[in-house]
């Protein structure tokens, strides 16, 4: 997860107290420690970004206008 484009995983698997949720879609933010540490930032349910195991999410390639609209989606206030 290198490119500079926006990232989108699905989880996959959600440790108790998670605040993600299974077969839901999440924006990822590039962080090259975190992978560094096996993890991704991702922007969960709390709307902040926190690392999460990598090994919980797998990455999904959305097509351009539903990633414009994720993306537009969450910078909405």
């Amino acid at each position: 997860m290198k490119d500079s484009k926006t990232q989108f995983v699905v989880c996959v698997r959600s440790e108790p107290g998670a605040d993600v949720e299974l077969r839901k879609v999440y924006r990822v933010l590039p962080d090259e420690a975190a992978d560094g540490l096996g993890c991704l930032r991702v922007v969960d349910e709390t709307d902040e970004d926190y690392l999460y195991p990598r090994e919980c999410f797998a990455a999904v390639e959305l097509a351009e206008d539903t990633a414009r609209l994720f993306s537009a989606a969450a910078e909405r206030p």
